[in-house]
């Protein structure tokens, strides 16, 4: 009975103390669990001399300790409360050691918590290490079909379905790919309209000839830590519905040692690369984009040797530079009639230049087709051009403005490939032509190119372009003589000074910018500058 009238007391001063009880056993518990934790890391992933496990190790006694003295403390307490031993005198000291422990117990175990974060970071860094190691090895190892190589470079695990099926938006395993010839597109979310268009037109025609079957998988490289962001999944999920081929289901399901391997061997950083994978596993190329670009699908299976075929039949011709872009200059070639392809951002000079190659082209009485092919990188600027090149009737132009931009990604993609190879403009006509044409666009004068068939050619630019035309009569009687573009070609070269400024501007180009290129018009070596350029239009 005299025990059960203590009863009020006993639950008053456990009230009073069970804030701090529950908090100091609280932080007991997580610390000890912290402590084992360590010692359950992987041996294999971290040694015990790493820093923040050494440092760990060192101040696990102190951590015990503390650990004790707070259980002691409680078990006091509880004996108190057994006992109500002074119960109300007692209350506010016994509240303030709990406290205090449980605030210096707190402390010690935010330490422990930074100290195991760093070794699982220091694991994790030391598994990508040995993942990419892996990775490394298993792309140099020869395969019986592509399905380890493409698990590894997409998604090892059988958790999910990985694939996005472009034609059907369902999801599917990478079986699907098994002894295909594959092109893993390689892009940041930054990947252009354009791009996705011109590919999506070679990769539908591809599909009407058996001997060109391959697939395309996207494998787009981001941020993981943004990756989850509002805004970079609803960009993601817009360019994934303008792919008709196969893409991962999200990004984040790339690893690691895969976008490092990607950026590290493969050369990817910006710029949009294609890499092709046999069916046996195989890498045939660190980016075989400038081959499609160039050649489309015969380019398959866009391989090293494939590319230095195609370059060793190649030569420089009007249809290497146009392709199949416009169908209008294709026709005149059908035609043989004269054709000059024409470019540059001034519309001053497009309406003297196209005024006065007219007025010669009806004096020399030839039939001559004049295409206006724009300026590269400047979409608005060719829109409002070619509005009035159509309202003026100035000649004909490309209309769509990703023709103008495949026509200087193939001329870019053309330099590439030529510098992959080892050409210089000394000893490669191609490349010098190209170049040329690639130092035009970057002079910010007009320019112009006059062809005879698929391979009689003259050019020039600025003022020069126009002022051949407007001196027509001194170069009249060549022309008569030695044709129209031979004709020109020698006036051209009686006027030509030394004098000259050219300027070329590299794109973003896939693998190191070269050390060393020569002038196409004169063979000097070009001084090298950093440019930066904000071109908004």
């Amino acid at each position: 009975m005299a025990v059960l009238k203590q009863l009020p007391n006993v639950l008053e001063h456990f009230n009073a103390l069970k804030p701090q009880l529950d908090a100091l056993i609280e932080v007991m518990l997580d610390l000890t669990k912290c402590i084992v934790e360590f010692k359950q890391l992987p041996s294999q992933y971290i040694s015990t001399d790493a820093q923040a496990m050494s440092t760990a190790m060192a101040d696990t006694p102190a951590a015990a300790y503390w650990t004790f003295r707070s259980i002691v403390a409680c078990h006091s307490q509880i004996l108190s409360l057994a006992g109500l031993r002074d119960a109300y005198t007692a209350s506010n000291t016994d509240a303030w050691e709990l406290a205090t422990l449980a605030h210096r117990v707190s402390r010690i175990l935010e330490h422990f918590k930074k100290l195991i974060a760093i070794c699982y970071q220091q694991i994790d860094e030391n598994r990508q290490i040995e993942a990419y190691h892996n990775l490394v090895r298993l792309l140099e190892t020869i395969h019986m079909d592509n399905m380890k190589v493409l698990r590894a470079l997409i998604y090892a695990k059988d958790d999910i379905q990985p694939v996005v099926d472009g034609s059907s938006r369902t999801r599917v395993n990478i079986d699907v790919l098994r002894r295909k010839h594959v092109l893993l597109l390689i892009s940041s979310l930054d990947l252009s309209d354009e791009e996705i268009f011109v590919l999506d037109h070679m990769y539908r025609g591809h599909k009407a000839r058996e001997e060109f079957d391959y697939a395309i998988v996207w494998l787009p490289i981001v941020d993981r830590s943004t990756a989850s962001d509002e805004g970079y999944r609803q960009k993601f999920e817009q360019l994934q519905a303008m792919m008709p081929w196969y893409t991962v289901q999200h990004p984040t399901i790339i690893e690691p040692a895969v976008v490092k391997y990607v950026k590290e061997v493969w050369k990817f950083s910006k710029k949009t690369i294609l890499v092709p994978v046999d069916p046996q596993g195989r890498i045939l190329n660190q980016n075989a984009f400038h081959m499609l670009w160039i050649w489309g699908n015969l380019a398959f299976p866009f391989s090293a040797e494939k590319e230095a075929a195609l370059w060793k039949a190649e030569s420089w011709r009007l249809e290497l530079l146009i392709d199949d872009i416009d169908t209008t200059v294709l026709e005149w070639m059908k035609e043989e009639r004269f054709i000059c392809l024409y470019g540059g951002g001034d519309i001053e000079w497009i309406r003297r230049f196209t005024t006065s190659a007219k007025a010669v082209a009806r004096a020399a009485q030839i039939n001559l087709g004049m295409a206006y092919v724009g300026k590269n990188n400047a979409k608005e600027r060719f829109r409002k051009i070619s509005r009035i090149v159509i309202q003026e009737n100035l000649s004909h132009t490309l209309t769509d403005p990703t023709e103008v931009w495949f026509f200087w990604a193939r001329l870019e993609s053309m330099l590439y490939s030529k510098l992959q190879h080892g050409a210089t403009v000394e000893d490669d006509h191609i490349m010098q032509e190209v170049m040329t044409i690639l130092s035009f666009d970057g002079s910010e004068q007009g320019w112009a190119i006059f062809w005879r068939g698929t391979h009689e050619m003259a050019r020039a630019k600025g003022e020069m372009a126009v002022d051949c035309m407007m001196e027509f009569e001194k170069w009249k009687d060549d022309a008569d003589q030695m044709g129209f573009v031979a004709g020109l070609n020698n006036y051209l070269q009686r006027v030509h000074t030394p004098r000259h400024c050219n300027r070329l501007i590299l794109p973003d180009i896939h693998g190191p910018i070269p050390e060393r290129l020569a002038c196409a018009e004169c063979g000097r070596t070009m001084e090298m500058f950093f440019m930066y350029r904000c071109c908004p239009e």
